[in-house]
């Protein structure tokens, strides 16, 4: 996770999946999974920053559970929350 501040006032958020991941099918998986965990972290979140998540080729076969722990604990670590 890449985060730097903006001047927007609202956080925007960009996943990268690359396609050593897999096909097609496998990346857009990924991404769902990932945008359903970020956004209610998203409408929590106050200020302006830009957040890049990039997934590893472990988000491929990850739980569902272990992933927002996951994207919970770095978006706290990134947010100082």
């Amino acid at each position: 996770m890449f985060v730097s501040d903006n001047e927007l006032g609202r956080p925007r958020v960009g996943l990268a999946v690359s396609r050593k991941l897999g096909n097609a099918v496998v990346r857009n998986r990924i991404k769902r999974r990932l945008r359903e965990l970020v956004r209610p972290l998203v409408t929590r979140a106050k200020g302006g920053r830009d957040v890049v998540i990039v997934a590893r080729a472990r988000a491929s076969d990850a739980e569902f559970a272990r992933l927002r722990q996951e994207i919970e604990m770095l978006w706290a670590k990134s947010w100082g929350q």
